[in-house]
C-alpha cells in the first residue's frame, strides 16, 4: 500500500499548504499549464475568475475567428498576384525612379517575372502560374495590393506583422483577439499557432507580453518539426493518472474556498487554478482534435495529404479547419522550415516554385472545405508574408526584401469576394494607390471581428496600449 492509499482503497493527501498544492498541480499538468497558459509566478494582472469566457464584441461581428496563413520570408507579389507589364517590357533596364532610402541589400536593374499570368474567375483576377489551384478560388478572395510596412529586415517586419511593433515586445494579434473575445470552447486554448517559426521574434510572435499570460498562443511544434510530429508539449502525464489529477484539482479548489472564506476573493489565484483546469480538460480534447484519422480519405486528399510535396502543409491546414470548427478563436499556420522559406535573394524561380507547390493545393482545399461546411462565412482567412520583394534584381536571379508595397489577401469573414483594393506603382516597388499600412490591416481584421481597435486597450505602465498603437484605420472598402 502506498503512503497515500487508505485501507479502503481510496486516496488521501498529506497535509500541504495551498502554495505546495499549486506547485504539485503545476508539476502534474506539465509545462502546458505554466508555459502556455499562465505566468511563471502565477499572477495574472487584470485576470478574472474565467478570463477566456466568451465576451460580446463592441458591435455585431462579421467574423467569429481568424485563420492566418503566414508565408514566412516574404513571397513576391510581382510573381504571384500583382503582374507588371512594364516590368516585363523594361527587363534589365534601370529603375526609372529612386529606390527607398533604407534598403536591406543593394539591388541592380529591373527583373521581369519568370512566370506568366492569366485571368481567372468572374472577377478576372490575374494569377501567376505558380498558383494554378488557388486560381480556381479567386472569386472568394479579397486582394489588398497596396500593403506597406516600415522595416526591411525579417526580425522587425515579422514582429510588426504579428504584434504591431517592430522595436518593442508587445502582445501578439492572436493574444489581443483572445483578450477581446475569449473563446467558444472551454476545453481548448483560444489561440493556437501551428509549427511557428522560432526565428525573427520567436515566441514574441505568439506571446501575450504584458497581457495576462492566459491569452498567450499555444504552439504545436515549430517550423523545424514535421507537422505530423507537431503536438502540444506535455499534454499528457504518464506518471499521474487522470483520476489522481482530478482529485488534486478538487482538493486545490476546496483549499482555495477555505482560504477565500477568511481572506476574500483573489482573482490571480483563481485564474491560475482555472488554467490547471483547462490543462486537465485539454488532455482529452486536444488529442481528439489533432487526430486526423477521423477525416475521410477524400478530405485528406483535398488537403494534399496523399502527396509528399503537399502533405506537411496540408496537414497544418486541415488542423486549422478542425480547430476553427471546435471554437478556437485565432489559428496561425506558418509555412516555413529551418530556413527562411520564401526569402529568395537568389534562385527566385526554383525557390518560389518549390514553395508554391507546397501550399497551393492545401490552401485551395482549405478554402473549398470551409465554404462547403458553411464556415467561410464567419471565418476570416488571412494570407501573406512580412513584406514583398523588389522589382529590381539582387545578384543575378533573386529579389530583395520590399516592405514598401506588396499584396495580401483575405477570404470570408465579411470581406468582399472577388474584390481588389489598392495598387503598387507601374513596376511594383511602392504602394501607390489607396495605401494600406500594417496597422490598417490590423484595424480592419479587428473590425471584422466586431472589435474597435481604438477601444480594445489594456492599461500597462501608466498608459493604455492597443494593437495599432496610435495609428490604424479600418479599410472600409474591403468590408462586405
Amino acid at each position: 500500500m502506498s503512503m497515500n492509499e487508505t485501507s479502503s482503497g481510496s486516496f488521501s493527501f498529506p497535509t500541504a499548504t495551498r502554495r505546495q498544492m499549486l506547485s504539485r498541480a503545476a508539476v502534474g499538468f506539465g509545462s502546458l499549464a505554466l508555459a502556455s497558459l499562465i505566468k511563471s509566478d502565477g499572477t495574472a494582472q487584470g485576470a478574472t475568475p474565467d478570463p477566456l469566457a466568451p465576451r460580446l464584441p463592441h458591435f455585431p461581428a462579421k467574423a467569429k475567428r481568424v485563420i492566418f496563413l503566414f508565408m514566412k520570408g516574404g513571397p513576391s507579389h510581382l510573381d504571384t498576384f500583382d503582374p507588371k507589364p512594364l516590368l516585363t517590357r523594361d527587363d534589365g533596364k534601370p529603375l526609372p525612379f529612386a529606390k527607398p532610402r533604407v534598403q536591406f541589400a543593394p539591388t541592380g536593374n529591373l527583373l521581369k517575372s519568370p512566370w506568366s499570368f492569366k485571368q481567372y474567375g468572374e472577377s478576372g483576377t490575374w494569377v501567376s502560374e505558380l498558383f494554378p489551384q488557388l486560381a480556381q478560388r479567386v472569386d472568394d478572395l479579397c486582394f489588398v495590393h497596396s500593403v506597406h510596412g516600415t522595416n526591411p529586415a525579417h526580425g522587425g517586419a515579422v514582429l510588426k506583422l504579428h504584434t504591431g511593433s517592430d522595436n518593442f515586445v508587445r502582445p501578439s494579434m492572436g493574444s489581443w483577439v483572445s483578450y477581446g473575445l475569449g473563446t467558444d470552447n472551454s476545453d481548448l486554448p483560444a489561440f493556437v499557432t501551428i509549427c511557428p517559426t522560432l526565428a525573427h521574434g520567436g515566441i514574441n510572435n505568439w506571446g501575450s507580453a504584458f497581457l495576462p499570460a492566459t491569452y498567450q498562443g499555444t504552439p504545436l511544434g515549430n517550423a523545424s518539426v514535421p507537422s505530423d510530429k507537431a503536438q502540444v508539449k506535455f499534454i499528457a502525464n504518464p506518471q499521474l493518472p487522470r483520476e489522481i489529477q482530478r482529485m488534486q484539482l478538487d482538493q486545490l479548489r476546496k483549499m482555495n474556498r477555505d482560504h477565500q472564506a477568511h481572506s476574500g476573493p483573489e482573482a490571480s489565484l483563481e485564474a491560475r487554478i482555472n488554467s490547471f483546469e483547462l490543462a486537465f480538460r485539454m488532455q482529452a480534447e486536444m488529442p481528439r482534435v489533432e487526430d486526423l484519422s477521423q477525416e475521410s480519405a477524400a478530405t485528406q486528399k483535398l488537403y494534399g495529404m496523399d502527396n509528399p510535396v503537399t502533405a506537411n502543409f496540408g496537414r497544418m491546414c486541415l488542423l486549422a479547419r478542425r480547430f476553427a470548427e471546435n471554437g478556437v478563436r485565432f489559428i496561425q499556420v506558418t509555412h516555413s522550415d529551418s530556413k527562411v522559406q520564401w526569402d529568395q535573394h537568389s534562385d527566385l524561380k526554383n525557390g518560389h516554385e518549390k514553395n508554391a507547390k507546397e501550399v497551393d493545393g492545401p490552401i485551395a482545399g482549405l478554402l473549398y472545405d470551409l465554404k462547403e461546411r458553411g464556415l467561410l462565412e464567419d471565418t476570416l482567412v488571412w494570407w501573406g508574408g512580412e513584406f514583398g520583394r523588389t522589382p529590381t534584381v539582387e545578384g543575378s536571379n533573386g529579389r530583395d526584401h520590399n516592405p514598401e508595397g506588396f499584396t495580401m489577401w483575405l477570404a470570408g469573414g465579411g470581406t468582399k469576394p472577388g474584390y481588389h483594393h489598392g495598387a503598387t506603382d507601374d513596376y511594383g516597388f511602392y504602394a501607390a494607390q489607396d495605401k494600406v499600412h500594417i496597422h490598417d490591416m490590423h484595424a480592419t481584421i479587428l473590425h471584422l471581428l466586431g472589435l474597435d481597435h481604438e477601444r480594445l486597450t489594456y492599461r500597462y505602465a501608466g498608459r493604455d496600449f492597443r494593437l495599432t498603437d496610435i495609428e490604424g484605420n479600418v479599410v472600409k472598402e474591403i468590408v462586405g
